[in-house]
């Protein structure tokens, strides 16, 4: 009898065509699962949020998330793949970042060559931009939310305090993480989605080429006074043109601070590989197009429609 209820105990768990594999992240109100879509066996993540837990307020948020999700289309941003809602739960089902987080990344092996780190910065700056284009702001950029895909591209991610916004439309919430946040949300000002953006992209690159924060304390108070001050330490290994991009990012008049035209300008970018990301991209999203296409036509095949039939059809649309 306890063998069977070990057995049964092991049993995976299967929400619509996702089995469940192991937990990958957690916060207060979601986990993230590791899990596999069965028709296709390719791998997803699973954002499992509990309703029963959240207010109203944080409800909305969720699903503002998700709606802001559902409008973006980059290959550097997290793709949404589908929702799925029970009475106590709501699936998220996004792609899998099987490389795991830039902050990991930084962990284990310690500051990137500024190379490298041109490169992963470039990357992230395009997603960045397709949102304010988009006039979405993401309001969370930090390395734990750049996630690596299977060929070392970045894939943006957790959009759980981003928000639609327009110039001089500007914002009022306190969100993020402090030590990425600007200056005027530690001064409680309505601000500049836009720059509060720019801000943590200086942060960013600060901590890709040197494996630090710029601004850090051992207490909010004193984090806030160093953020304030907007002075910070300038690695003796770090190259000219990579400290004159970041102090035109980290500058505490947001009016002063680079635009994102600026910083695409800026030659430091220069040191990225040019487009060297494109070709495995495009590969890894014609994978998932043509694993979405098997899939509908063994659906199909089971109400006896013939796939060369279907193909023919579809060749005629």
């Amino acid at each position: 009898m306890d063998n069977l209820a070990k057995n049964a105990s092991k049993k995976p768990i299967v929400i619509g065509n996702y089995r469940l594999e192991r937990t990958i992240g957690k916060g207060n109100f979601a986990e993230v699962k590791l899990a596999i879509h069965i028709p296709t066996k390719s791998k997803v993540a699973i954002k499992i949020v509990d309703k029963t837990r959240l207010d109203e307020d944080n409800l909305n948020k969720v699903l503002r998330e998700i709606h802001i999700i559902k409008m973006l289309d980059n290959p550097h941003i997290i793709q949404l793949f589908e929702v799925m809602k029970s009475s106590q739960f709501l699936y998220i089902v996004t792609e899998y970042a099987s490389g795991g987080e830039i902050f990991e990344y930084l962990v284990s092996r310690g500051r990137l060559p500024e190379r490298e780190a041109a490169r992963i910065f470039k990357q992230t700056l395009s997603a960045i931009e397709y949102c304010h284009t988009n006039h979405i702001v993401h309001r969370d950029i930090k390395a734990e939310n750049l996630l690596l895909d299977a060929n070392m591209n970045i894939k943006l991610a957790d959009f759980g305090f981003s928000n639609f916004y327009r110039p001089k439309n500007f914002l009022k919430t306190c969100c993020g993480s402090p030590p990425y946040a600007a200056p005027e949300l530690f001064e409680g000002k309505e601000y500049d989605g836009y720059k509060t953006d720019i801000w943590s992209l200086g942060v960013l690159l600060y901590v890709l080429v040197s494996g630090a924060l710029p601004f850090d304390g051992s207490n909010l108070a004193r984090l806030r006074m160093r953020v304030l001050s907007a002075h910070y330490r300038i690695p003796f290994f770090m190259s000219q043109d990579c400290e004159s991009l970041i102090r035109n990012m980290l500058v505490k008049d947001p009016v002063k601070r680079y635009t994102i035209e600026q910083i695409k300008r800026h030659k430091w970018l220069k040191l990225a590989p040019q487009n060297s990301e494109i070709p495995k991209i495009i590969e890894k999203r014609g994978n998932i197009a043509e694993n979405i296409v098997e899939e509908v036509l063994v659906e199909l095949e089971k109400l006896n429609i013939a796939r060369e039939d279907t193909k023919r059809v579809s060749s005629l649309i």
